[in-house]
């Protein structure tokens, strides 16, 4: 079995070929997920109240703020494998 790093290049490379476009509030999970699980707990300012999609996705980040990133890997890879098979 692959490693867990491994699978989650294999899920980030897979959900740009998904079948159709994730909602938005499932691509937010999806951006929130990675960013977690590659950089971290979210860092730097919160944007402003005129960048809707900037605010967007450092809320959804920083609402994962402890989760490790292994733990995060895993989330993301369980996730991408429910969209491919919907």
């Amino acid at each position: 079995m692959a490693d867990l790093t491994t699978q989650f290049q294999e899920a980030a490379e897979a959900v740009q070929q998904l079948a159709s476009k994730p909602d938005n509030e499932t691509l937010l999970r999806l951006y929130a997920l990675y960013k977690q699980a590659t950089a971290g707990d979210v860092s730097g300012k919160r944007p402003g109240f005129t960048d809707f999609v900037g605010r967007a996705k450092y809320d959804a980040w920083a609402k994962l703020k402890g989760m490790g990133m292994d733990e995060a890997k895993q989330a993301y890879i369980d996730l991408v494998e429910q969209l491919k098979n919907r």
